[in-house]
Order: C-alpha cells, then structure tokens, then sequence
C-alpha cells in the first residue's frame, strides 16, 4: 500500500509539472536535507547558525547542529540564507480581488461561484510563492471548500487551507449580501449565513460543519466595507454568539469573529470565541478580557491599508456608500496595535487579502512597535496555535510538516526582506528556489 501510494503521488506530481512548470523539484520528496546558514525555528526567540534540517517525505525527520549529509539525501543549499517554519495567513478570502481592480458590486453580481474558484486557484498559487504554505479562509462559499480540497488533492498548488464558509451574522448587517442592492434581486446562497435567532446559530453552524467547513466566522458588529451597517455598533446579541460558539466547539471546530467596538469585543470574548479579527475601537479593558480569556487578537493591518488607499483614490469600485467609512475608520487599527502589544495579548498574523501582498502585514505590524522576531511568532507558532494544528504546522521540528521558507537576507534586521522570499518549500516539495517560481502564477 506504501508503495503504490508513493506512485500515485509521482504520478500526480509527473501531471502538475506539466499543468503547472513544475519541474524536477515539484515532484514528490524522499530524502532531503537542507543546510540552513542562519535558522529561525519558530520556538526558541533565538536564532541557530549552521543546521541542518532533515526531510523525508512530507515530514521534518531531524533537526541537526552542523551541516550534515546523510548517505542518498539530496542537499538543498541554504547556507547563504535565513530559513524560517512556512508563514501562515490567518485571515483570508482566498477568491478576493484587490479592491483597487474591480468594481465590487458589479463582480458579485456578473461572476459565479466557479469564477471565485478559479480566482481562488491562481491567488493561492501565487500566495504560496510569496512564503504562506497554510492560511484561514474566514469567509466564502463552497468555492472555498473546492479549492481546498483541490489543493489537498494536489490538483492545484496552494497553501493547506482550513476554511469557515458564509460568515454568521444577522439581517442587514456586515454578512448580509442583499445590503445595498435591488430588494428584489434574490440568491440561493445569500442567506446562508443569516443568523437572527440563538436557533438560527445553532442551525447553521450545523450546515456549515455538513458542508465542509472547518471552523466558523461569526459578524457580531458592523463592518466597514459593507453598505448601511455601522461598524460602531453589535449586531447580534449575546444569546446567538453565545449559542453559534456552544454549538461550534461541540463539533470541534474554533471561532473567529469580526468585531470592532469594544463592548461587542468584550461581549463576543465572553461568549467563549477564539478569535477577534480587526478589533479596532478596543481600549485596554478589552485587551485585558482577551489576555485572561486566551483571546488571540488577529490585527488585519493590510486590509485597512488596501482599502484606505483605495477608497482615496477610486472611492467609485467600493461597494455603494462604504468610501466615508473607510476613510473615517481605516487609520486607527494601525494606531491601536501598540496597545495591544503592550497588554500582551496573543496575537496572530492576518491580511484580510486573496489577491495581492500577504507579506506586508510584517512590515505594518513591526512599524507599529512589534518586534521582528514576535512578527515570525505571529505567522508562524502563534499562528499555529490559534487555528489547532501546532503539532503539523507553525514550527521546524520533527514530526511537523516540511513546510520551509528562506530569505537571502536577515528580515530580523531589515523587515522589508519578508516580503523577499527566495526558496519555499511545502510538505517537502519545492515550489519557489534561487528567486525563481517553480509554479508559474499570476501575481508572481
């Protein structure tokens, strides 16, 4: 059985590489060791010169001081280079387009949810090349479910992807896809994530464990980039957070909600969610409930960065009335970090983004007074905790994935070079050496 597995495997990378340019290194690993110049682990604050980082298959097998060669290893020379765990995005619409691109609402209502999956295929492609070898998808469809699975599958290269469907939230606010729109424009799938009872909650988290989500978002306030609803204000009471979490951890999946005032915060932290993503009105008070709670804080500082820009200078591609909203609100994330930080909350990397710069919330977070090596914690360990698989991803240690980054240059010192990733490996494949894709994609 191991035998022909490992056939069907060559034989799937044999097909990528012609779908996909692979080459010789996309097909699958046997036996690897990768000498590492300078190694950042993602468990010890400390970085190690001169490893070497054995890889069987898909898994780290050793972690070894000195650059060793094992008899019939193949040596992937990085003795030049900074090696860090695979980078993990937790905060993800896979199938999103920048907003300075397209025009929101006529995308929605001229694409379908076969266009989302193949936007999905080519922007994980190219999120993979950037360093992100596994990310959350917090908010999609069954477009999100395909192109995980296809990924699982090896149908198409992308980092491993847990995804949490339609986000919950009630009638008219952030979630609702109707906002804004012709009344009498309907969808089958727009009120998949409409919660406006603790029964609803209930019932659709159930729905969206049967069709194949991993975990569950839920929009306890207003949003921003939403027509009609205030971002100032909680939208769902606390019985249905209440209720949409119970229900959520029962079936063993975690809980990430979209929040912005402090009270709905503090209110959602309460009702037991994992999570909080944005966070952007929350006062020392709220940092303090969500360091007692364990509440990870998932900033999202590229997102109010994107739109800002855009709602600047294109405020017409926006979704109907959201341009005042952005330019009223998307600054202060930015100036609230460094209240997060020194409350010391847990806090994990997140973008907000499909399509484009998954690397550049290093560089925000970090000019707002994180420390680098904090900024690798968050993208990688903390990363891992937060979505329930440190034990395969998150870190470079044995038994993990050979999920593996490298940086010609030290990030610790110029944190520009995050957004410079030269070799990527996942699950002991290479996708990305010596600066060049091994997986043509756009946005490369």
């Amino acid at each position: 059985m191991k035998t022909r597995n490992r056939l069907g495997r060559t034989a799937v990378g044999a097909v990528l590489g012609a779908a996909f340019g692979l080459g010789a290194s996309g097909a699958w690993a046997k036996d690897l060791v990768i000498h590492a110049g300078t190694l950042i682990d993602g468990v010890s604050a400390q970085p190690r010169h001169q490893v070497s980082i054995l890889v069987h298959d898909d898994r780290i097998a050793a972690v070894e001081p000195g650059f060793v060669t094992p008899a019939g290893a193949e040596v992937v020379d990085l003795s030049g280079a900074t090696v860090l765990p695979g980078f993990i995005d937790c905060h993800v619409h896979i199938a999103a387009n920048l907003p300075s691109k397209t025009n929101a609402t006529e995308y929605a209502l001229t694409h379908t949810a076969i266009d989302r999956a193949f936007d999905g295929a080519v922007y994980s492609r190219a999120m993979l090349q950037q360093g992100f070898t596994s990310a959350r998808d917090v908010g999609g469809g069954d477009d999100t479910v395909a192109v995980r699975d296809a990924i699982n599958e090896g149908k198409i290269p992308g980092p491993r992807l847990w995804v949490s469907l339609e986000p919950l939230g009630p009638t008219a606010g952030h979630g609702d896809s109707h906002s804004g729109l012709d009344p009498e424009l309907q969808h089958p799938g727009w009120d998949n994530g409409i919660v406006d009872s603790p029964e609803q909650a209930r019932i659709r988290v159930r729905e969206h464990k049967r069709r194949g989500a991993n975990l569950i978002k839920i929009m306890p306030s207003g949003g921003i980039a939403s027509t009609g609803d205030d971002p100032r204000q909680q939208l769902m009471t606390d019985d249905e957070m209440r209720v949409a979490v119970e229900t959520a951890h029962s079936l063993g999946m975690k809980v990430a909600a979209h929040i912005y005032p402090a009270g709905a915060i503090e209110a959602a932290v309460r009702a037991g969610v994992d999570s909080v993503e944005h966070g952007s009105f929350a006062t020392d008070q709220t940092f303090a409930l969500m360091k007692a709670h364990g509440t990870y804080l998932v900033p999202t500082l590229t997102v109010f960065e994107v739109f800002y820009a855009t709602a600047r200078d294109h405020p017409e591609l926006l979704t109907p009335g959201t341009a005042p909203k952005e330019l009223a609100n998307d600054l202060l994330p930015k100036q609230n970090l460094p209240r997060a930080l020194r409350s010391g909350v847990k806090i994990a990397y997140g973008t907000d983004l499909g399509d484009g710069d998954h690397a550049m919330e290093f560089g925000l977070m970090i000019g707002q007074g994180m420390a680098p090596m904090d900024a690798v914690f968050a993208a990688t360990r903390n990363a891992a905790d937060l979505i329930g698989a440190s034990d395969r991803i998150g870190s470079i240690q044995p038994g993990r994935f050979a999920d593996i980054v490298a940086i010609k240059a030290d990030p610790l010192a110029d944190p520009a070079q995050f957004e410079h990733v030269d070799f990527v490996m996942k699950g002991g494949t290479i996708y990305r050496q010596s600066g060049a894709p091994t997986a043509k994609g756009a946005g490369e």
